[in-house]
């Protein structure tokens, strides 16, 4: 849960920087609670769009709006795999490779308009069935995004998904922003981000609209200070836009990679 935003007056120079570690202390639970939420929302603005604006220039260079939900639903499908394998007790990659999952968005996006719904649907359905599945004792099991490549535990796929869902929704650029964003997940992008790594340099995250603030890189206390609103901070933390609603405490922007 966000940190309490109550009227408390407090100084922000001696909030704590977050611990990406400890605010990432999974509750799948409460995660699947949040997601099933949020693929209604992202089920919704899919449903609302026309033909024409199906095949439009998504947020993303170079992707259609079909790109961004047949990304959504193969993300859907190899995480419900990659956690069915965990109850089974096998080691099920999310993809196969990445040459193989980029190749499978390009695919899928020539789908009909219809069958990339009904595609998106049961992925988000299976999703939710194979991580109902999962026991408490299973959710620590790691999995492997590629085969030999990075790994991120059962409990973390939850928030991934969770995540996944809301960015590439506003990526749709079909009316859903990112000033919807709730207190919950701006905090939870702002832990992942952290936890995973935005680039070389270092400094330290501090929203103007949530208590205490994130740090980033290997010394950010040795680096500028970058505010704005909680959303605009996860958004920038993202690689998206141009930093609009964010500033630097030296005027320049740390340079931050594509999530």
């Amino acid at each position: 849960m966000p940190p309490d935003t109550d009227a408390r007056t407090h100084d922000p120079a001696h909030d704590p920087v977050r611990d990406p570690v400890r605010d990432q202390a999974h509750d799948p639970g409460r995660d699947l609670a949040l997601l099933h939420e949020a693929t209604n929302r992202l089920v919704r603005t899919v449903d609302g769009l026309e033909p024409e604006q199906w095949t439009g220039p998504s947020g993303l260079p170079g992707w259609t709006r079909a790109h961004v939900v047949a990304h959504l639903a193969l993300n859907g499908e190899g995480l419900a795999s990659a956690l069915r394998g965990v109850v089974a007790g096998a080691q099920v990659p999310m993809y196969a490779s990445q040459e193989a999952r980029d190749g499978d968005i390009a695919s899928l996006a020539t789908a009909e308009q219809g069958e990339l719904r009904d595609r998106l649907l049961a992925a988000s359905s299976s999703y939710a069935e194979a991580a109902a599945s999962v026991p408490a004792e299973l959710w620590g099991t790691r999995i492997e995004r590629t085969p030999g490549g990075r790994t991120f535990s059962a409990a973390a796929a939850v928030g991934m998904r969770w995540r996944e869902v809301e960015i590439h929704h506003v990526d749709l650029d079909a009316g859903y922003e990112r000033s919807s964003w709730t207190p919950e997940l701006c905090t939870n992008v702002l832990g992942a981000m952290a936890k995973r790594g935005v680039g070389a340099e270092s400094f330290t995250v501090r929203p103007l609209d949530l208590d205490g603030s994130w740090g980033y890189g290997d010394s950010p206390a040795d680096g500028p200070t970058v505010t704005g609103s909680a959303a605009d901070l996860a958004w920038w933390l993202t690689g998206r836009g141009s930093g609009d609603g964010v500033s630097s405490s030296t005027g320049t922007l740390p340079q931050v990679g594509a999530w």
